[in-house]
């Protein structure tokens, strides 16, 4: 399984990093899974919005994910990069429309369900966000579920920032199995809160 953690400026660090490092463990735990930073635009650097910067490994066409996930952040700071710029700038949500359509499931982490909205790929599906995005989130044709993770097949979505790491850990468990998940739990010293809608 292909894994592309899709960058933009803006993007909040822990919404990205926490499912990559994961789905890295897992690939060290014996899981079939590779994971790429990726871009739209070919960058070598993103910067995040807490102001790290991060080296890129590739752009998303060059990327074919069997699994794209699009952080969140900035959706409600829109005077600074992040989720509401992208989403108003129209080209993360026509890429994750796209990468849909082409066959890719799609997970958000926070805010990043906001640009899933955008993608209208939540319509008429259970869908969750960040809960300052929940407002938002309602007034689009998802159906909001306030939980933690909301786990509709070949598209996911996590609440709030550390949710991505439970998000991350369901989708190992669900793909490679509970003995997988645990060594990736165990390894990270985290408890995942499990609660997956």
């Amino acid at each position: 399984m292909h894994v592309a953690v899709l960058l933009y400026d803006g993007f909040d660090e822990l919404d990205a990093i926490g499912p990559y490092e994961v789905f890295e463990n897992a690939a060290s735990a014996g899981a079939d899974v590779r994971v790429s930073l990726c871009t739209l635009d070919d960058s070598e650097r993103v910067t995040a919005s807490h102001g790290l910067t991060v080296a890129v490994d590739a752009t998303l066409d060059d990327c074919a994910p069997d699994l794209l996930v699009v952080p969140g952040g900035g959706w409600n700071d829109r005077d600074s990069p992040g989720a509401w710029t992208e989403a108003e700038r129209g080209a993360v949500p026509d890429a994750v429309a796209d990468a849909h359509a082409d066959g890719a499931a799609v997970a958000a982490v926070c805010t990043g369900g906001m640009l899933l909205a955008r993608a209208g790929v939540l319509d008429g599906r259970p869908a969750t966000t960040h809960a300052s995005a929940l407002d938002d989130l309602r007034e689009t044709d998802a159906e909001v579920v306030t939980t933690r993770v909301v786990d509709d097949g070949d598209v996911l979505t996590a609440g709030g920032v550390t949710s991505g790491l439970d998000l991350a850990v369901h989708l190992v468990d669900r793909e490679f199995g509970s003995g997988v998940a645990d060594r990736v739990c165990e390894e990270m010293e985290y408890e995942s809160r499990g609660d997956v809608y």
